[in-house]
């Protein structure tokens, strides 16, 4: 089965159609998202509405939760954009994001937002330790999640090493040798790593392969949004910076 895996949305409608276009171009059979469908962005109804209509899977993200319960240890642009979010969500996509698992488990995958060792506790995972850390919370074999925004595969061989590799975009990996897997996928909606185009996971749970796409997007449009929304300017420049 063909599966797309769109994480940290963050409200960018723009990036989340591209991205569905393009899955849905390549025979995408299941859509999940892992986490972070709202906050930055200047379409969080849109977004959620949009995923519901779908029958996407989605899991909970620290932006949505915070949506719901207020900014916790947040910087202050992202402070500032989470309760314009609170103000845009109706009751139902409020209902909708407090339903959300953080985790969801099909037997030797494990997809969550941060990291599988305190889901909630929302840990980065960013380097060998990290990836270490998350790895040991579960005894699941691959691992997919999102929250960095920044492309990566840490992976054990037979031999038990732990290495990290940065995708190269739109390159299937095969994950069939490996031992296990933490695969952590940029973001749909507010890429880190220096690329403004979309990034979303395509995972082939058949043939046990994943590929990090890289899809460009209205990056003009989406910005224009946010400042029209009245959010941060940095939010904008941040789109077009891709990081």
């Amino acid at each position: 089965m063909l599966i797309a895996l769109l994480a940290d949305i963050h409200a960018n409608l723009e990036a989340l159609e591209a991205c569905l276009a393009h899955g849905a171009a390549r025979g995408v059979q299941r859509w999940i998202a892992l986490g972070d469908l709202v906050g930055y962005g200047a379409d969080p109804q849109a977004v959620v509405e949009r995923l519901r209509a779908m029958g996407a899977l989605c899991l909970l993200g620290n932006h949505d939760e915070a949506a719901l319960i207020g900014p916790r240890g947040f910087n202050d642009v992202a402070a500032a954009a989470i309760r314009w979010t609170a103000t845009q969500l109706d009751a139902s996509a409020r209902d909708f994001l407090r339903g959300l698992p953080m985790t969801l488990r099909e037997g030797d995958t494990l997809f969550v937002h941060a990291d599988a060792s305190a889901p909630g506790e929302w840990h980065y995972v960013t380097g060998t330790r990290d990836a270490a850390r998350s790895l040991a919370g579960t005894d699941a074999r691959f691992i997919f999640a999102g929250h960095t925004h920044v492309p990566l595969l840490a992976c054990t061989t037979a031999t038990g090493r732990l290495s990290l590799h940065k995708p190269t975009p739109n390159i299937a990996i095969p994950m069939v040798t490996l031992r296990r897997a933490q695969v952590v996928l940029g973001a749909v909606g507010q890429p880190r790593d220096g690329n403004p185009a979309a990034c979303y996971g395509l995972f082939d749970s058949t043939r046990l392969e994943c590929a990090w796409m890289r899809v460009p997007y209205d990056v003009e449009g989406a910005a224009a949004k946010i400042i029209r929304a009245g959010l941060p300017e940095q939010l904008a420049t941040r789109l077009m910076r891709g990081r």
